[in-house]
């Protein structure tokens, strides 16, 4: 019956697009469809019917749901299948002697979340966790409340499920820095081993570069075989000014590069399909979805976590480990469960009535890339992607994708270019960016799903829906190394109850500096000869709060960051790591919760500091590399794979004395 009633909405929506879309036929491709209108209709209802049937067979592919019994005992339980969950739940599970419990408050990923253009829509889904930051007079103005919109996905591949599979690592630096912290074992030159190890490349003039590209991993990365013409024009543009065209997870990030994408075959590739659907089978990993973890069960006579409650369809189950409890949940859900058991901030637990187990400070060090949607460009021809367009049945775009896998609906949420610039120093193409440009190739104000997605005010809406009809492009500027920290702590003693949580966006002024900086980079590209070829005219939406300001004068560009100023979903640092003895630290360079046995965080949130990338590949590999530390304290890492680690660590050393050669020291 729900398959018949989804072909009836289907079939209505596919005639109510035919009699209401504009009559105007656009195609991107550059040439008329194939056959008639009618036809391209025929082949989309057939491509719709085909993916219901993929979609089932998706499911039934997952990893089975299992409840455990109250009182059942595993070797390690891992709380969250996000990016970081599910693959340490996988990499555990490959040792045959273990018994791995997944726990997961979402259900299983669906195939349309796995289709790459449709990024841009997922948040606005209900497998969502939808948090708001405390109302600031600082940030977020543009939006209701004035407070950011903070979203965390509830679902098997947690981020990676919904992200915009843009895949980046971060710069040598990035790592060393870590390592110059107190986090011994997190150099550059010891996480390169892990990057390569979940990566397969299928990046052509990549693949034989194996110093820093892994071509046997379970994480594909690819480039969207589709590009705008437009997209081709901005790479053209920057080269322009002087900016270098680079493999920005090679040797140097400096500079731009069509986006390198956790993408396959045109599809999404989430840690889901990467790690947990190829382990299904094992008998010695067992997942509970639709569960929510209550709390981390703490021996306090040993102070060691014996194991969590968590509850499922209102029962609630204890259950306990032998060796290891393992927080993926996120930076904003690994500190608020950790709080919630007693491990945080002594005041603040003894106000909420919560027994303090571990002094710690816990949800400090809260970073986020902070990003600035206020820059587009449109344009005269129809060379852009429009959500019109593409949803429209009389083009061939959705069909390509549902019978092909090919077209615009395998960019990346509409991106399509990268760059990242030190806006300083333009002309130096090594160190570390302090801002990422990011082109995509629509300009996000042509619908009001992305709109609504952040809460927008109505002012705000108006301006854009001016631009509706519009196509063009958007440059969106990202704050790579923010110098402003905030913090979550808890409102309540309970975990339905959200954290509060203050962003503390552009508290340091130097961010404030840096990101005006980064919008006069990314105008700059657009008063190129190549995109003014191009016509390209920047979208003046004139928003009340910034009136009283002369436009284009720096006062008026702080206001507008300060306005419409929201998330990249780069949340993390809540859990710090450090040395022992470091007083910030949280947890210590094994990703042990300091004081606390027989528990590890291994997730976002124990960044010491962020990394100027988005955050989803370093997870990959802080993952990998976790699993790999967790092994070989219990005697897993079996022989095999110390030899295998040993040929690695001499690939490193070759590396490094090759850059030492060329000028740049790996420490």
């Amino acid at each position: 019956m729900l398959k018949k009633t989804s072909i009836f909405i289907v079939a209505i929506a596919v005639l109510t697009s035919v009699l209401y879309m504009p009559n105007k036929y656009n195609n991107l491709y550059g040439n008329d469809i194939e056959g008639s209108r009618l036809i391209n209709v025929l082949r989309l209802g057939k491509g719709i019917l085909d993916f219901w049937t993929q979609s089932e067979r998706y499911l039934a592919q997952q990893v089975s749901d299992t409840t455990p019994q109250f009182g059942e005992t595993f070797d390690f339980i891992i709380i969250g299948a996000g990016t970081a969950g599910a693959t340490v739940a996988a990499r555990l599970s490959e040792i045959s002697q273990t018994n791995v419990l997944l726990i997961e408050e979402g259900s299983h990923e669906r195939l349309y979340m796995d289709v790459p253009l449709f990024a841009s829509f997922l948040q606005r889904m209900n497998f969502n966790k939808k948090y708001r930051t405390k109302s600031s007079d600082k940030y977020c103005l543009g939006t209701e409340g004035n407070s950011c919109v903070w979203s965390t996905a509830k679902v098997v591949g947690g981020g990676s499920a919904v992200n915009f599979m843009i895949a980046s690592r971060g710069g040598v630096e990035d790592y060393d820095r870590w390592a110059e912290m107190g986090n011994e074992g997190w150099a550059y030159k010891d996480v390169l081993k892990y990057f390569k190890k979940l990566e397969t490349m299928h990046i052509t003039e990549l693949q034989s570069d194996t110093a820093y590209h892994g071509t046997d991993g379970p994480v594909h990365i690819t480039q969207p075989s589709f590009r705008t013409p437009v997209a081709e024009a901005f790479l053209e543009a920057v080269k322009e000014l002087g900016y270098p065209s680079i493999d920005y997870n090679g040797k140097s990030e400096m500079g731009f590069s069509y986006m390198q994408a956790t993408i396959m075959n045109g599809t999404r590739m989430s840690s889901n399909r990467a790690y947990l659907s190829p382990a299904r089978d094992r008998n010695n990993l067992r997942v509970s979805l639709e569960s929510t973890v209550t709390k981390v069960l703490i021996d306090p006579s040993t102070n060691r976590a014996i194991g969590v409650e968590f509850v499922k369809y209102g029962q609630t189950i204890r259950v306990f480990a032998n060796k290891e409890v393992i927080l993926s949940a996120g930076a904003i859900g690994t500190p608020q469960l950790m709080m919630l058991s007693g491990i945080g901030p002594a005041k603040h637990l003894t106000e909420l009535g919560i027994s303090v187990v571990q002094d710690a400070p816990v949800g400090e060090n809260l970073m986020d890339h902070v990003c600035f949607y206020g820059l587009a460009w449109a344009i005269n021809a129809s060379t852009t992607m429009h959500i019109h367009d593409m949803i429209n049945p009389i083009n061939p775009y959705a069909t390509d994708f549902l019978t092909k896998q090919t077209g615009p609906l395998t960019t990346s949420g509409g991106c399509e270019v990268i760059g990242f610039v030190n806006t300083g120093q333009a002309e130096k193409h090594d160190g570390l960016p302090d801002i990422e440009l990011l082109f995509c190739g629509g300009t996000f104000a042509e619908n009001n799903v992305f709109q609504k997605a952040f809460h927008f005010k109505e002012d705000v809406c108006q301006e854009w829906d001016k631009f509706l009809l519009t196509y063009g492009w958007r440059n969106v500027v990202i704050l790579s190394k923010p110098k402003s920290r905030g913090r979550i702590t808890l409102l309540a003693n309970d975990i339905n109850v959200k954290p509060e949580i203050v962003s503390n966006y552009f508290e340091h002024p130097d961010d404030v500096r840096t990101m005006i900086a980064g919008i006069r980079t990314a105008l700059s590209i657009g008063q190129t000869k190549t995109m003014q070829a191009l016509d390209s005219q920047l979208v003046n939406c004139t928003y009340t709060e910034c009136n009283d300001y002369v436009y284009d004068s720096d006062a008026y560009w702080e206001c507008a960051i300060r306005t419409l100023s929201s998330t990249i979903f780069h949340y993390s640092g809540t859990c710090k790591m450090g040395a022992r003895g470091d007083p910030t630290a949280v947890v210590d360079p094994k990703l042990k919760v300091i004081g606390i046995q027989g528990l590890r965080v291994v997730d976002a949130s124990i960044m010491p500091e962020i990394i100027s990338a988005h955050i989803n590949i370093p997870i990959f590999m802080i993952a990998e590399k976790a699993a790999d530390m967790i092994k070989d304290e219990w005697g897993y890492l079996e022989s095999h794979d110390v030899n295998k680690l040993h040929e690695m660590q001499r690939e490193i050393e070759k590396f490094s004395e090759r850059n030492d050669t060329n000028g740049t020291t790996c420490v």
